[in-house]
């Protein structure tokens, strides 16, 4: 398995599209609509797990996230593993390969939104702050320093 920041127009990005529009997650409608509409820029990116041809998950690396207010940037969002490959640290990998990324854009902080606790302290990660998303859900803001 392999995760790989897909370019606009290459190989998997309809494929990455079609896979996030079908997935068990409501937020894969809104991630297949940032990609068909290819609304990346600037340093922005679209990761992507895949093995043997086949994509088993996806994370974002954006400017804004779901909110309302975007108070911190850059995000890691929409963070998603099929459920048969739960369990492998697949999201792990995603979420390193993006700080990685944000390392290499020059970014010395990062930031996760998540509804869930106890997943992205183990990648590092620190809870600084809750906020609303647009759907009025509370998401619990992560933050990570990048060494």
């Amino acid at each position: 398995m392999k995760v790989k920041r897909l370019a606009a127009g290459g190989p998997l990005w309809t494929k990455a599209a079609d896979f996030a529009e079908g997935c068990s997650w409501a937020a894969g409608k809104h991630v297949a609509q940032l990609l068909r509409e290819n609304r990346f820029s600037d340093w922005e990116a679209f990761f992507a797990a895949v093995e043997g041809g086949k994509i088993l998950g996806y994370c974002t690396f954006l400017k804004e996230d779901y909110f309302s207010e975007n108070r911190y940037t850059p995000w890691i969002s929409s963070v998603f593993v099929t459920e048969e490959a739960r369990g492998n640290k697949i999201s792990f990998q995603m979420v390193e390969r993006a700080v990685s990324y944000a390392r290499d854009c020059g970014f010395k902080k990062v930031y996760i939104p998540s509804e869930t606790r106890g997943l992205y302290e183990k990648c590092g990660f620190r809870e600084i702050d809750s906020m609303a998303n647009l759907a009025g859900d509370i998401c619990v803001i992560y933050e990570r320093e990048i060494l």
